[in-house]
């Protein structure tokens, strides 16, 4: 058996095992989504949501690019992130990078990786910004890992930019942004404790969409 092959057994013998377990299984899965999480991470196939999450199908929202990346003028993530605000009734968006990123490391070589380079600039923006605490770390894995770090900050600050999660959080009180940080070293989230209150009033002094200021 091919390894292609060997997926559809491997969908069978799962399919059967979750009807074995709940005979409704698929019938109440096929209902409709209504997760609380919306997770935006890296394509790496190493960082699966759901498994890293514990989490079953139908309780979060996935969206991957290589480096976790919110461009503003990505219409892929932005339709992502409002339908899961809107149309979903998300209450946490959750940018989760990780440690080992090899589209970070990617970002900060000096070769030209043709269509990669415009996408991957925005890292190179990230670390620009960051410069003089970044280049005060000597060890070059402990700087990617840092890199790393502010670069799922800096993705969390774009999504609260958006009108959808400005105007909801006023509106509802969520959803929350949350930064992570998965280490595949030990297989731990990272919780980076990115304050949204204050991260959201911050913005609202150059970003306001809404008219209406955080108190």
């Amino acid at each position: 058996m091919t390894p292609y092959e060997r997926i559809f057994e491997n969908n069978r013998r799962w399919a059967e095992e979750q009807r074995r377990t709940d005979p409704e299984y698929f019938s109440k899965l096929s209902i409709e989504q209504r997760p609380d999480f919306l997770y935006i991470g890296c394509s790496d196939s190493r960082v699966p949501a759901n498994q890293i999450m514990g989490l079953p199908p139908g309780d979060v929202f996935v969206h991957r690019n290589v480096a976790n990346l919110v461009n503003n003028v990505d219409l892929n993530v932005m339709s992502v992130i409002t339908y899961g605000v809107v149309h979903l009734d998300v209450k946490h968006i959750i940018v989760c990078g990780h440690y080992g990123c090899g589209g970070v490391k990617a970002a900060m070589q000096p070769k030209d990786l043709g269509l990669l380079n415009p996408w991957l600039r925005n890292i190179r923006d990230v670390y620009r910004i960051h410069k003089a605490e970044l280049d005060a770390i000597k060890d070059e894995t402990q700087r990617y890992d840092r890199l790393v770090e502010i670069n799922v900050t800096e993705q969390c600050i774009n999504i609260i930019k958006t009108a959808a999660v400005q105007k909801s959080y006023l509106k509802q009180g969520y959803p929350t942004v949350h930064a992570w940080v998965f280490d595949m070293r030990n297989g731990v989230l990272n919780d980076l404790k990115l304050d949204f209150r204050e991260t959201l009033r911050n913005i609202q002094q150059v970003y306001d969409l809404t008219g209406t200021l955080l108190e």
